[in-house]
């Protein structure tokens, strides 16, 4: 036999072994999955048909759930059912809070992004690190110590658009809220100076795309067959996100190691006052446990939930109130006004620090304006359960063990059964009341979770977005610097706005003195 039908041979058998590999899997997808069954949610399709969908994967699903509250998409070993329905959300999040977990399947997939961190895990590793962070939330030490990042980092921030003010030039406000929420979460967070915003780390810088790329691929390993594969042969995707896995873990490791040096100096003082430094302590007493990989998952963590959800909120706040000019002044106003100033204040310093909380508790303008973005532009879009039994939702639709079932926070945003018939409009007076914000439940606007996992930093991420918030629109007036260019977000596991947001700033007070 020559080497041509040796070729011909192999590739027939190649195309063969292909063919049967497909069946069978379709076979795997279908078998057992009660199709027939109108107990159990329609199939719209596999989870790998998103794959065609990826980068307007929120807007499918948004299409498919105004057809259906509740769907399937099959998996391999499992349905995953989708759902935008309130009283689910409630059965899963709450009422039956200790029959769903994050499961294993949600786990094998992530587990490279979030390890063992709070988003990840169940059990006790879930409530050990709730515990430690719960106590740390709810002192009046850190609820001080962040407002004052807060405002340093917020006024450093205007100080940087000020100079593109200046130059007339446009900036991606995204990147630099990025850089700003980032700097804020490593301070108050693992008590560390990391100087993003104006600075010049180029190791700071890779560890942002770095981070922020994996985040994406790791998403995209939901539609992907043969994700595991290309891991295994370390090829495409898997080979990308393994280089940027080693530059993220290189970053938190040493982090860990420089505070660690750092509490040994400091000893038995009480200047432990962010969260790394608690865990820390904690590590000491549980050193098999709560090992460096550990508590780099803990790191990695509490930065998707200090960097990513304010900064991607912010970016789309800006961008709402760019496309609704009267509502940004309307914002304007209101800061005016709460804040009092008699005379024009152009020190951006000090009006910072002007920002207290008797202060920012005032702003219900501006905090229905910020809930009405989380409305439209969830920091989460999707997210979900996995069922440890067999169950019935209250819609009256079964699930089986091991299915998982996720709330598609993105499409419920713009669900008139659930806002109205001007659901997709942007609209802050929804939520107010004779001038007063009044919220929704918590299982209708799910933007920050709900149930025993309800996120801990709300707060924190509302004061974080009010005082940049106000800071910038007091002293800028903002323009898209693009009107015609369709903005829309990247597939992932936080809503970042694709390409970035590029916007104008204008003065609104002239000269502007960004320090004392």
């Amino acid at each position: 036999m020559d080497i041509f039908s040796v070729i011909i041979a192999a590739t027939i058998a190649v195309c063969i072994l292909l063919v049967i590999s497909f069946c069978s899997l379709v076979l795997i997808i279908f078998t057992g999955k009660s199709l027939r069954n109108h107990q159990y949610p329609p199939v719209l399709g596999t989870v790998f048909d998103q794959l065609f969908y990826f980068n307007r994967l929120y807007d499918y699903q948004t299409d498919a759930a105004r057809k259906y509250r509740t769907f399937r998409l099959l998996a391999p070993s499992q349905s995953e059912l989708y759902t935008t329905d309130p009283q689910n959300i409630e059965h899963i999040l709450k009422t039956n809070f200790e029959n769903y977990s994050k499961g294993e399947y949600n786990q094998v997939i992530t587990g490279d992004l979030f390890g063992h961190g709070i988003f990840a895990v169940d059990g006790d590793m879930w409530r050990q690190q709730r515990k430690l962070a719960s106590f740390e939330f709810s002192t009046r030490i850190l609820r001080d110590f962040s407002c004052a990042t807060f405002r340093k980092n917020a006024a450093k921030l205007a100080g940087e658009i000020s100079n593109f003010s200046i130059t007339a030039q446009n900036f991606n406000i995204q990147d630099l809220l990025m850089r700003c929420t980032l700097d804020s979460i490593f301070k108050v967070g693992f008590g560390v100076d990391l100087n993003c915003l104006g600075g010049s780390s180029k190791e700071a810088s890779k560890f942002i795309k770095a981070f922020d790329d994996s985040n994406e691929l790791v998403y995209r390993r939901y539609c992907d067959i043969f994700w595991k594969l290309k891991r295994s042969f370390n090829i495409g995707s898997e080979a990308t996100l393994k280089k940027n896995f080693k530059i993220v873990h290189d970053f938190v490791y040493g982090l860990i190691q420089s505070k660690r040096e750092l509490l040994s100096v400091q000893g038995d003082s009480n200047e432990k006052e962010d969260i790394l430094s608690r865990f820390l302590v904690a590590s000491e007493k549980d050193p098999e446990k709560m090992t460096n990989r550990y508590l780099r998952d803990i790191i990695l963590n509490f930065m998707i939930a200090g960097k990513d959800t304010s900064a991607n909120t912010l970016s789309w706040f800006f961008y709402m109130i760019c496309k609704h000019p009267l509502i940004q002044e309307k914002i304007v106003q209101e800061v005016r006004e709460v804040v009092g100033c008699n005379e024009k204040q152009t020190n951006i310093d000090d009006f910072a620090m002007s920002l207290t909380d008797n202060v920012l508790d005032k702003m219900n303008y501006l905090h229905a304006a910020l809930t009405e973005t989380l409305r439209l532009y969830p920091a989460v879009p999707v997210d979900g359960k996995c069922a440890e039994i067999d169950d019935v939702l209250p819609d009256g639709y079964r699930l089986k063990k091991g299915d998982g079932v996720y709330y598609m926070a993105y499409a419920m945003g713009r669900m008139t059964y659930i806002w109205g018939e001007d659901a997709e409009d942007f609209r802050p007076e929804r939520w107010l009341n004779d001038g007063v914000f009044r919220p929704e439940s918590s299982f209708k606007f799910i933007a920050f979770h709900a149930g025993p996992r309800i996120c801990l930093g709300k707060d924190f991420a509302y004061r974080q977005m009010k005082i940049v918030a106000m800071v910038l629109l007091y002293f800028f007036k903002f323009k898209l610097a693009d009107e015609k260019k369709q903005v829309t977000y990247r597939t992932m596991f936080t809503l970042h706005i694709n390409e970035g947001l590029h916007l104008n700033a204008f003065s609104r007070l002239g000269l502007i003195n960004p320090s004392m």
